[in-house]
């Protein structure tokens, strides 16, 4: 959910101050891209309210939490941008299937396996796009 959160933050900052010769198409896509973060971390937080915790909610817990680093006052070139971004995706897909096999393996918990697996699909899309972009 940490990473989430900030991944999310960094994608709306993207959105925001992109700028160039793409800006409208590099706007719209982050914009997607936010908006689908923003449901993911909304299920995120009703699993975790489903399997008997209490989510965590403010943005203290969330960098304290999360492995994603902010650059507060950097304000990046939109192939710099895309470049950390898709970076931040990769790192996510990374920890994903870890905390994939570690809950079907180890906790035998195949519900939160599967979630976790949409997750990191949605992931791959979007580094999959934003790779797309850098070639």
């Amino acid at each position: 959910l940490a990473n989430e959160m900030v991944l999310y933050i960094k994608t709306r900052k993207a959105h925001w101050n992109v700028s160039g010769s793409s800006f409208m198409e590099l706007h719209k896509l982050f914009e997607g891209q936010y908006k689908e973060l923003e449901e993911a971390i909304d299920q995120i937080a009703e699993r975790i309210g489903k399997m008997g915790s209490k989510t965590i909610g403010t943005m203290s817990e969330f960098t304290k939490l999360a492995s994603l680093k902010e650059h507060p006052g950097k304000y990046h070139s939109p192939k710099d941008t895309i470049d950390e971004l898709l970076s931040d995706n990769e790192k996510v897909i990374v920890q994903l299937r870890k905390n994939i096999v570690d809950c079907a393996d180890k906790n035998k918990d195949a519900g939160t396996a599967d979630f976790l697996t949409g997750l990191m699909e949605l992931h791959e899309t979007t580094a999959w796009i934003l790779r797309r972009y850098l070639n």
